[in-house]
């Protein structure tokens, strides 16, 4: 009984891959276009990232004043 589920879950994770690797009428994949929007995708997490620690940051910095 234990190997029901794990051919259901090989199952499904060999269809997920079909899915995404599947070419669509442009000739194009789900996964080219995330491998080819995946350094865009970088670039503004790490400008957040940078934003984010700046604001922190700055709240230490007035909570130490006010300390």
């Amino acid at each position: 009984m234990k190997l029901l589920p794990l051919i259901l879950a090989g199952t499904a994770l060999a269809a997920g891959v079909a899915y995404l690797v599947r070419k669509r009428e442009d000739g194009t994949s789900i996964l080219d276009e995330l491998t080819n929007k995946a350094p865009e995708w970088m670039e503004k997490g790490k400008q957040y990232a940078t934003q984010t620690i700046d604001q922190v940051s700055d709240q230490i910095k007035q909570f130490n004043r006010k300390s």
